[in-house]
Parts: C-alpha cells; structure tokens; sequence
C-alpha cells in the first residue's frame, strides 16, 4: 500500500526567506565581472565624462569666482583630467586625520582664470574640495587620463 508523503507546511518566514535566497542565487549568476587590477584587485570604475562632471565643474568654477571675487565665473576656465585618487583623501590629505584606505575614481580640476590658478579634487560621484599646493598628493603613477 503507497502512502502519501508527508509534506509540512512552512512557516511564511521560511519561505520569503528560501524565496530571497533562491533570488539573489540567481541574480549573482548575472553580476557583472569586474575588471582586474595588478595584483589581482578590482579595478575602480573610471568615471564618467557626463553630467556629473559637468556639474562638478560649474560648482568648481562657482567657487573659484566667489574665493577670487569675480562676478562672473563663466569666464573661468576649468579642465579636468580622470584620475585614482589612492585613498578617501581624494590626494589631499589633513593632518590628523584618517581616510578609507581603498582607490577612488574621480577628477584633478584645475581652473584659471585672472592670472590666477586653483586645483581641486573631485570623486565621480560628485563631492569635491580645493586642495592647496602644499597638501596635494599626486594620483600614482598611469591613473591619469586626460
């Protein structure tokens, strides 16, 4: 005589949590491959040359106009060139304080203008800040496209 298996029902929990886990099982399966670094890191993502950059270098050139007193700061020329910063820093360290220790994509901007010259260092996401000679931390060396 064949019995019926017996089946137990689960708990709602157990089953939104075997559900979730057999989602993001198949969704790893379609993550996309990050490229490699030397030594087997991931490479950071360069960043994009869009609108972002865009409003990265209107807020630079704002805030070169109102440090120098200009009134108009579309005069000011700014470019930008896409770099790894090494570290949460962004090249530009303060004494006394610590930063993440991982790459970061971003921009080195310089803007001129009036015979004068301000740098800045921005991350592909959008956050910037000046970075006076003396604190500026070179990007290393082949992380700079122009």
């Amino acid at each position: 005589m064949n019995r019926p298996a017996l089946t137990l029902p689960l708990p709602r929990f157990a089953q939104a949590v075997a559900l979730t886990v057999a989602m993001v099982a198949a969704a790893s399966g379609c993550a996309a491959v990050p490229a490699m670094a030397e030594g087997g890191a991931p490479a950071p993502a360069a960043p994009a040359r869009s609108d972002e950059l865009q409003t990265i270098l209107a807020a630079v050139r704002a805030d070169a106009a109102a440090t120098w007193q200009l009134a108009d700061a579309g005069a000011l020329k700014a470019e930008a060139e896409a770099v790894t910063w090494p570290d949460g820093s962004l090249g530009c360290p303060q004494p006394g304080r610590m930063y993440t220790q991982a790459l970061v994509p971003g921009w080195r901007i310089v803007v001129r203008g009036s015979g004068r010259e301000r740098v800045y260092h921005a991350t592909a996401r959008g956050h910037w800040l000046p970075c006076p000679a003396g604190r500026a931390v070179p990007p290393p060396s082949g992380d700079v496209t122009r």
